[in-house]
């Protein structure tokens, strides 16, 4: 098979001739184009006496990405350097090691075809069984390396079909991975063009060898998805049910065990309504144990450090579906989607997935009403709560069996209200109410505490000139335990349209050193998080300098989060686009 041997060699001989082709382009422009990026990402850390934070051996880290695509015609070729010298920035997957080729890849498109081979990303349906991101932010780029078709037979019938392995840092995993999906458009195949109905089906498979000797579970695992998508006017629906088929479960993120053998499965809905400036979106869903990875077992890299914990060689897109709060003190507390299975004993934990959904309403009043004013006002009303599926648990050895529609123990819940309106040309403001409660324990593992947390955050945008503005924001949090009360206030000013500079502190107080906390080592104490720094932008040119101190915890986007350590230092970020 074509992804057996491509580790081997064909992508050294695939990055010479890419490099080739694009040294070509740059001389002969008429025959076709070239692009690219440069990002570099620094930080040199600092010794913090007053946090107890110890800088690294080597205290200067820097991840950089040099990105070249080169068109010609009904051809593209791409590839992207990487390097992380003398070591890349602190929590990043440690598979992330020194310089090299990252990716690299050549495509065609014909007429109904598109044929690639290197490197892609991709995802089918909404990517519960396959998705291959890239997000620098988190370290991931879990690319595939092997081949890819896809083929339009009809203008309403889309299918592809693709085989390889995955990307983890500058290796692959052992897994050889295949899948297949298929989207029929159903509208025009009966002549009906009032509304959209679209009928997915997908197929994703892992084969990977194992050392067990007689297991139980297949060598090939299966997984599927089956999905329709209707629209019509301002109202869509979309319903996906997902199976995966019996394997060794990871349980508490370590490793198999030949007699725990589960299968998985999801199911997602989706409803919503939007026009003329409302709108309303319902979301619920439903995991168990929906950890699929290119290999069966994570890489482990210390006390409970593993692969796991930098997403690394995971094939499905199982983000948390809440609200995406912008504000600093509304991501202290965290959701991550519960796809995992824990079954341990020592902590009196069962848990096999999640349960639970999102209804997110949103309201535009009409300017020149008395609530609405001059410029109208916009109201969001944000609910989701999520549980742990209620069933039985059997802590040694480890077992379960779920209900399936019945809900366990809550793991979280996030509600919220937010109001921005225009009060003149001269002047914008925002005001967020969030109420959340966040079941550490049962969440983490870790420690028996759950804390209720009530938060009031403030932003006002001022432009106090033809290209000049200001933006001041204020943020308090009171909560039940952990750490209790957070106050946050920062101001940014844009000078000109090219640069801005800004100032921040976050404060933790009221908190009792004895009593339930998290930890007792992320900065357990009365501490002031300062930062403050700058932005240059010109074209397509920006450089972004920033000192001071970083709160551990995670950092999320999209749902997917990272966690990174308490630290303090300067940072230095710069991407050109050419």
């Amino acid at each position: 098979m074509i992804y057996s041997f491509l580790p081997k060699l064909n992508l050294l001989i695939l990055s010479q001739l890419i490099l080739v082709s694009i040294s070509y382009a740059q001389g002969n422009e008429k025959k076709g184009t070239w692009v690219g990026s440069l990002e570099s990402n620094s930080q040199y850390y600092f010794e913090d006496k007053s946090r107890m934070v110890v800088p690294p051996d080597q205290p200067f880290r820097s991840n950089t990405y040099l990105s070249i695509q080169y068109n010609l015609r009904s051809w593209t070729a791409g590839l992207q350097l990487e390097s992380y010298l003398p070591n890349a920035i602190l929590n990043m997957n440690p598979q992330y090691k020194g310089v090299g080729l990252g990716t690299a890849y050549i495509n065609y498109k014909a007429k109904k075809a598109d044929y690639t081979l290197g490197y892609f990303y991709d995802q089918f349906g909404s990517g519960l069984i396959f998705r291959a991101w890239e997000d620098r932010s988190l370290g991931i780029n879990n690319a595939i390396l092997g081949a890819r078709i896809r083929y339009n037979p009809t203008p309403f019938l889309h299918l592809t079909t693709l085989g390889g392995r995955q990307r983890s840092g500058f290796t692959l995993s052992k897994g050889m991975l295949a899948g297949l999906n298929a989207e029929l458009e159903v509208f025009p195949l009966i002549h009906k063009s009032n509304g959209s109905l679209t009928i997915g089906f997908s197929y994703f498979g892992r084969y990977e060898s194992t050392y067990i000797a007689d297991p139980n579970f297949k060598l090939l695992t299966n997984s599927f998805s089956e999905r329709i998508n209707y629209t019509k006017n301002n109202f869509f629906a979309s319903v996906e049910l997902v199976q995966k088929s019996n394997d060794a479960v990871i349980n508490n993120l370590v490793s198999i065990n030949n007699d725990f053998i589960k299968p998985g499965s999801a199911f997602l809905a989706n409803m919503g309504y939007s026009k003329n400036g409302k709108g309303l979106n319902l979301v619920w869903r439903r995991l168990e144990n929906m950890n699929f990875m290119s290999e069966r077992e994570p890489t482990i890299y210390g006390f409970e450090q593993s692969g796991l914990n930098y997403n690394d060689k995971i094939l499905n897109y199982v983000p948390a579906i809440n609200k995406q709060h912008t504000y600093s003190l509304s991501n202290i507390y965290v959701f991550q989607a519960q796809k995992l299975v824990s079954i341990d004993p020592f902590a009196n934990i069962g848990k096999a997935g999640e349960i639970g959904g999102m209804i997110d309403f949103f309201y535009d009043i009409k300017k020149g009403t008395k609530v609405g004013g001059k410029h109208g006002t916009k109201i969001e009303l944000a609910m989701s709560s999520y549980y742990n599926l209620a069933g039985s648990y059997t802590l040694y050895p480890p077992d379960y069996s779920t209900s399936w529609i019945t809900t366990g123990q809550e793991y979280f819940s996030d509600y919220s209200l937010e109001i921005t309106k225009k009060f003149n040309s001269s002047l914008n403001g925002n005001l967020e109410f969030v109420k959340q409660s966040f079941n550490n324990r049962l969440i983490t593992g870790a420690a028996r505490v759950k804390i209720e947390t009530s938060i009031i955050s403030t932003r006002w945008w001022i432009k106090t000139g033809t290209k000049s503005s200001t933006k001041i924001s204020f943020e308090h949090m009171w909560a039940s335990s952990d750490r209790k009360n957070w106050v946050e206030g920062m101001i940014e000013y844009n000078f000109n349209g090219h640069f801005s500079a800004y100032a921040s502190d976050m404060y933790n107080y009221g908190y009792d050193p004895d009593g339930d906390l998290i930890d007792h080592i992320t900065d357990p104490f009365d501490i002031h998080f300062y930062s403050f720094g700058g932005t240059y932008k010109k074209g397509t040119f920006r450089a972004t300098l920033n000192v001071g101190r970083q709160r551990g915890g995670l950092v999320c986007t999209g749902g997917i989060c990272r966690y990174v350590p308490p630290s303090t230092g300067v940072g230095l970020s710069v991407i050109k686009v050419f």
